[in-house]
């Protein structure tokens, strides 16, 4: 019989930083969309429901959550996580940043394939020699459905402008 007493639950963690963090963008985001409410409601007319009730119901479901986050980062209920790896990071914002430089000049197949390739070397897959030509054919698929068969229009670049 072993005299090793296992880690009791009452054991106290401090508070979760990273969760305050998020109920406070989540309260960030609920008070733009109560701004952006004030000034439809005025238009709203006569009827009780009208364009804003839908955004005022979301803006107070970020609220009920950011309150419900702050409580449980206090709590420090969250489960406990590893260290966050910032070059995956890194990876997807820089194919972010990429494609929303390169969109207008070198068209949605090639920007969104350069944000394919990025974000897949985020996860791992570091042959840019092969996600990135796989991720422009993905996409100029994409752009042709879109383009041809939905009529929707995206944004035309070099490699789109030889199926116009």
């Amino acid at each position: 019989m072993s005299l090793d007493h296992p880690e009791t639950s009452t054991e106290k963690r401090r508070p979760d930083w990273a969760a305050f963090a998020i109920a406070a963008v989540l309260a960030v985001i609920a008070a733009v969309i109560f701004f952006d409410v004030a000034r439809v409601k005025g238009t709203a007319g006569y009827s009780q429901v009208g364009p804003a009730t839908v955004p005022e119901w979301i803006a107070f479901g970020l609220i009920g959550l950011a309150i419900w986050t702050a409580i449980e980062g206090f709590r420090g209920d969250f489960p406990k996580r590893d260290r966050q790896e910032f070059g995956p990071v890194v990876w997807v914002v820089a194919g972010l940043a990429a494609q929303m430089l390169l969109l207008k000049t070198a068209g949605f197949s090639i920007a969104t394939g350069i944000l394919f390739a990025l974000v897949a070397a985020g996860f791992g897959r570091r042959k840019l020699w092969l996600t990135v030509p796989v991720g422009i054919a993905f996409c100029l698929a994409i752009w042709l459905i879109f383009a041809g068969l939905l009529q929707l229009s995206l944004p035309a670049g070099p490699l789109e402008r030889l199926f116009l």
